[in-house]
Parts: structure tokens; C-alpha cells; sequence
């Protein structure tokens, strides 16, 4: 569901599930008198999601209320949204589970809660992938909302894969060397990775020595998404391809293949 909110029920003691309630059918009616601040989303990191599996994000946030609400009596977590308004998303996801919170006074909570994501069940179209807006909404048992949203925000990518291989691994020095590859992008709707056509690329190299990486030089993937190039052999170490992301697809660095020169 690309519209998912936590919400409460009450079945003696409050307890959350993750249900579809819209956020505007949820906010027709006032909800529990709560503000929130200091709402943070994987610490305002990127979140890379991949084809399909489910990615959870911490979260944390701070609910005021007055002395008179008993924290009890309601329920709340953290969103992200895409859109204009909280109340009226085009897409909206929320937790799994309600934030457990802690009394920092008789009218202040300190909570933590996660954000859950699995692009398997529909939670995101390839067309979400880039910046969703921080929010948080708290729910009665009566499954009324209160809903604040403005909290600063994020990006939301397709996960990447990048792989690499550098032939022959035992080659004579000063002889070419062939590196190959492909980058590919997670396909939220079809749940399998497709080539990245015509995205720059960095082939580095670091000696058997080093624990750092240079950059040999740059080239872009083909129509598929494949990568080759070719290099001189000069000493004994490993070549990767690295990927710096883009506004819609996250970062991503191939392990490094040993190539041995004599």
C-alpha cells in the first residue's frame, strides 16, 4: 500500500498496526492534542532501498502534550510523505509498530520508532524515488489523527548493484588488462534489477599495499548498463568500478578483483 500510516486500537490496552487509513480521512476528525518536534529519519541520511526484501530506518521523535493526557490513551510513530501537504499524500509510509516512549517530564516524551519500507508490497513506484518530507502522526482509539508534518527532509533511492572484473588476473607487467562490469538499478514494480544506461562511472585501482582507492579514469555504462575499458598492468592490486549516485539511484562500489603482475 503506498498509503500507510501507524494507527491505534484499543482492545483494553492501545496496540498499532500498520493500516491503510489515508492521512485526509484520518485528520476529518480532531485527534489526540499532541505536537511533536525534533522528528528525525535515519539521522536525514538517504535511504537506498532495494528490488524487494524490506528496509527498516530508525527513527526519533519528541511528543508534547498536556499534563492532563494520559500517554496512554494514544499512539504515535513517524512518517515520510511525498507531496505538498501531510494531510493529503501522494504516497505516505510510516512504521510497522508504534515508537515506544519514554517520560522526560509529566508533559514530554522522548520516543524512537522505525520507518518501514517493502517495495514488494507496493509501497513505492520507480517515480518515488527522490526527496519525501519528514512528518509524524499520533492516533486515539478511536483511530482519530493528529498529523504534523515540515520536519526537514530526505531521499528515498533505488538501490544499486555494481560488479567488476578484471582479466587476466595473472598478467605480465605492462600488458593490458580488461575490466568489465555492469551497474544495474532496483525495479521497485517488477522486483528484479535493470541496467543503468549512460551514468559516469570511476574505475579505480589500489595496490596490494594501500587501503586506498585512486581513480584511474572515468567512463559511462552502455545501453544495458555494462562497463569495459581497458588499463596497463603495473603492479600487484585490486580494481573496482564505483558509482556516485545519482538524483534517483544511490551510490554504490563494486568489490574489489585481484589482478597479480609479474
Amino acid at each position: 500500500m503506498r498509503i500507510r500510516a501507524t494507527v491505534a486500537a484499543l482492545t483494553g490496552a492501545l496496540a498499532l498496526s500498520a493500516l491503510a487509513v489515508p492521512a485526509a480521512h484520518a485528520a476529518g476528525t480532531a485527534g489526540p492534542a499532541v505536537t511533536f518536534s525534533n522528528v528525525k529519519v535515519n539521522q536525514g541520511k538517504n535511504i537506498a532501498v532495494s528490488a524487494t526484501g524490506k528496509v527498516s530506518v530508525a527513527a526519533t521523535y519528541t511528543v508534547t502534550h498536556s499534563a492532563s493526557l494520559d500517554p496512554s490513551t494514544f499512539a504515535s510513530g513517524p512518517v515520510i510523505y511525498r507531496g505538498t501537504k501531510i494531510t493529503a499524500p501522494s504516497a505516505l509510509l510510516g512504521g510497522d509498530n508504534p515508537g515506544t516512549c519514554t517520560a522526560a517530564s509529566s508533559t514530554v516524551l522522548n520516543c524512537k520508532a522505525t520507518v518501514d519500507i517493502r517495495p514488494a508490497d507496493g509501497d513505492l513506484l520507480n517515480s518515488d524515488a527522490g526527496t519525501w518530507t519528514v512528518g509524524a502522526v499520533a492516533v486515539d482509539k478511536d483511530y482519530h489523527a493528529t498529523w504534523q508534518g515540515d520536519f526537514g527532509h530526505l531521499k528515498v533511492l533505488r538501490g544499486g548493484k555494481l560488479t567488476v572484473d578484471a582479466s587476466p588476473e595473472l598478467v605480465a607487467k605492462g600488458r593490458t588488462i580488461t575490466v568489465t562490469g555492469k551497474l544495474t538499478r532496483a525495479d521497485w514494480q517488477t522486483g528484479k534489477y535493470t541496467g543503468y544506461a549512460g551514468q559516469s562511472v570511476q574505475l579505480q585501482f589500489r595496490k596490494k599495499s594501500s587501503t586506498t582507492y585512486t581513480t584511474v579514469k572515468t567512463i559511462k555504462t552502455s545501453s544495458t548498463g555494462s562497463l569495459k575499458t581497458t588499463v596497463k598492468a603495473s603492479a600487484d592490486g585490486y580494481f573496482r568500478y564505483t558509482f556516485a549516485g545519482s538524483a534517483t539511484v544511490a551510490g554504490v562500489s563494486a568489490a574489489g578483483d585481484f589482478v597479480d603482475v609479474r
